[in-house]
């Protein structure tokens, strides 16, 4: 079986977790217009502080967003990296899978124009 390599499958098993959730994909989406404070991130959900807040500590723990601390407000930015990871190793499987597949294809074309 053909594996991908990761420098820390740890870390990308965050990250799938953290992507797991709903909520955790909304404010990932959020984020994708720009810094957001807990506040402005929890405006929309009707979520309290603490809620979004737990949400934001997964998403931080697994790399995909940073937090830091301006003024009183704690402001949250989207962090690329595990992203990346995470899109890398989708990437991966996709290609392998197509060739596996294109190959499977080919394998029937020929058969088929070999039946008499």
């Amino acid at each position: 079986m053909v594996q991908q390599q990761t420098s820390d499958p740890a870390l990308l098993d965050r990250a799938f977790a953290a992507l797991a959730d709903e909520t955790r994909r909304g404010v990932l989406t959020r984020l994708g217009s720009g810094a957001a404070t807990i506040t402005e991130l929890a405006a929309p959900s009707g979520m309290t502080l603490t809620g979004i807040r737990k949400h934001v500590d997964v998403l931080e723990a697994a790399g995909l967003v940073t937090t830091e601390k301006v003024g009183r407000a704690r402001q949250v930015s989207l962090g690329t990296e595990r992203l990346d990871d995470a899109m890398a190793w989708i990437t991966f499987y996709q290609r392998l899978w197509e060739r596996r597949l294109d190959g499977l294809d080919a394998y029937f074309t020929l058969t088929k124009g070999t039946e008499s």
